[in-house]
């Protein structure tokens, strides 16, 4: 079966590491091609692993109507050129005109939701455009995946589509062999992956930082519209001597086996790829308890959960592992068997698989939904 994939961006995220992960490791008789609006960290590792990457040119994040015409167009010659069995649509945009095309073109379509255009920390004016969007988009596509309980019972809440087209399947990560740990360290390294926009919330976790003591560093991977807001802020809270601003590195599995803590601090959330990194490498994670994120970090057995926008629980729980080297070691090890039971890849992939059968063939989709 050949499937096209395709995302809006393909700057490093979530969204792109996990479809790098799932079209890497489809089992025989499966072909990939990914096209997206956009190179760069997606467009990288399809071409190291020799998958075909298409760019469609007018793709884009923002509501754009003569780039999105031009953009469907595209879609619609690219799924002429490319004839694939099976469309399988990431994120929303993407989500919107690929399956538009889909249906133009008599093809199914499969949409994997990582966190749905109207979430919680979306302005009240776009989740009004959005939830009618996602709706009008439901009708021309098969299977909708989410990747968290949480996100299923949204959309079934919103009504984005009836029940039993609606399945989660919990993202999973191939086993890497990790270095181990440098020993003798006196300093406690925290690290957080992501991107920075308002959804992270790197503001609250500055924030609880400053009033926490110790002997402690805070790593901070990624780029993005918020960074210098965030720079300046660590200069005013004098921070900057704890904090290392990294970029974007493509040595993230190895800086996360050199930490002690992973923080996220995001106001909303699907099932971040980020923290199933931090478990692949026994981390104890602290994290905001928004969307599926709870499904993932047991709270007080692997981790932490915190209340969102709320700096001081943040604060008591980050001051909690700095002080307890014996509680990181403990929650480390168990984060690590959380991952190896329930987020390994090929479980993710057999049951996306198994939807792709089901979708292609017309038939029902062989996974149950979780109930609101």
């Amino acid at each position: 079966m050949k499937i096209l994939y395709v995302i809006t961006c393909a700057d490093r995220g979530g969204a792109q590491v996990a479809l790098l992960d799932l079209v890497s490791n489809l089992p025989a008789g499966y072909e990939a091609v990914v096209a997206a609006g956009e190179d760069g960290f997606l467009q990288q590792g399809c071409d190291r692993g020799g998958i075909p990457f298409r760019r469609i040119r007018g793709l884009v994040r923002r509501i754009d109507p003569i780039n999105d015409i031009l953009a469907l167009m595209r879609l619609v010659s690219l799924i002429h050129r490319e004839r694939p069995d099976l469309v399988h649509s990431h994120t929303s945009k993407a989500g919107l005109l690929a399956r538009i095309a889909a249906w133009i073109t008599g093809t199914p379509s499969v949409f994997t939701v990582h966190t749905w255009s109207f979430d919680d920390g979306v302005r009240r004016l776009l989740r009004w455009i959005a939830v009618p969007l996602e709706k009008f988009a439901a009708l021309f596509g098969g299977p909708i995946i989410t990747v968290s309980d949480a996100n299923t019972r949204k959309g079934l809440r919103w009504s984005i589509a009836s029940k039993d087209r609606m399945v989660r399947i919990w993202l999973g990560l191939p086993d890497l062999k990790l270095p181990a740990k440098s020993k003798k360290r006196s300093q406690v390294t925290m690290i957080m992956v992501a991107r920075f926009v308002e959804q992270k919330d790197h503001e609250l976790l500055l924030r609880a930082l400053a009033g926490v003591s110790g002997n402690w560093a805070l790593q901070l991977v990624g780029n993005g519209p918020t960074l210098d807001k965030t720079q300046a802020l660590a200069t005013e809270l004098n921070l900057n001597e704890r904090i290392q601003f990294l970029g974007e590195r493509s040595d993230v599995p190895e800086l996360l086996a050199q930490a002690d803590i992973y923080i996220l601090a995001s106001k909303w959330e699907g099932l971040p790829v980020s923290i199933l990194e931090a478990m692949r490498a026994s981390l104890p994670v602290i994290a905001n308890d928004v969307g599926g994120i709870s499904e993932m970090v047991k709270d007080e057995v692997t981790g932490f959960l915190a209340s969102a926008g709320n700096p001081d629980h943040l604060r008591l729980r980050i001051q909690m592992l700095i002080d307890s080297p014996q509680i990181r070691i403990n929650m480390g090890r168990a984060a690590r068997r959380n991952f190896e039971e329930n987020f390994q890849i090929d479980v993710s992939v057999r049951k996306t698989v198994s939807v792709y059968d089901a979708a292609h063939a017309g038939g029902q989709i062989p996974i149950p939904v979780v109930e609101l």
